[in-house]
């Protein structure tokens, strides 16, 4: 299976990208600098990398690189515009743009798949305040991907959105519940389920349907 992941270079993107490795899949793993670049805000970067990869179908597309940029702003005084608009770019915009690059690849392949890390911040039935940047961003790319998988169900591509569980990486902090290891391997099994027939699925990393 051809995979390509972006934010591989560190975090959740980094363990799946060794997951899917170990298990003998042909893995691509985008990085701001590495061996595939990819700067997600940058239309070009998204059409350099489509290029590259050429006519090579794509069967699972995971779109994990995301900023969590506005952790202990204060609602006076907080939350700039310029924040708003760097935190949607690449939360959103960017997931947007991968997809819409990547579409010819996704379609060459017999089972194509994408996957969108998106979060529990996303849910509006779960709201406990604060952190507004990251949760309307984590919320649009939720409501991106379901109706994204009304659009592609003609062209046989399933698309599934998930939240990993809270992490111990840079972004989820120290005390976070699980390893970034538990969370690799809870979204390799929801992504590897992942058909037609559940495409619009919001989901834990740990199989569990999600509130909207």
């Amino acid at each position: 299976m051809q995979v390509l992941i972006t934010g591989a270079g560190r975090g959740i993107g980094a363990a799946l990208a060794a997951g899917f490795a170990a298990r003998g899949d042909d893995v691509l793993g985008t990085t701001r600098d590495g061996e595939w670049p990819l700067e997600v805000t940058d239309p070009a970067s998204h059409a350099a990398l489509a290029a590259r990869l050429g006519d090579m179908p794509l069967d699972t597309l995971i779109c994990n690189a995301g900023v969590y940029d506005d952790k202990r702003q204060s609602i006076e005084g907080g939350y700039p515009s310029e924040m708003w608009a760097h935190s949607f770019a690449v939360n959103v915009t960017g997931v947007f743009l991968g997809i819409q690059a990547l579409l010819p690849n996704l379609r060459r392949s017999n089972a194509p798949r994408v996957a969108i890390i998106s979060s529990q911040m996303a849910s509006s039935e779960r709201a406990p305040g604060g952190s507004y940047i990251y949760r309307a961003s984590k919320a649009a790319a939720l409501n991106l991907g379901r109706n994204l998988a009304v659009d592609l169900a003609s062209d046989g591509i399933a698309v599934g959105i998930y939240h990993p569980g809270w992490v111990r990486t840079d972004m989820g902090g120290s005390s976070a519940d699980i390893s970034v290891g538990e969370a690799a391997t809870g979204l390799i099994q929801r992504i590897d389920a992942l058909t037609p027939a559940t495409t619009g699925v919001f989901e834990t990393w740990d199989g569990r349907p999600h509130p909207y």
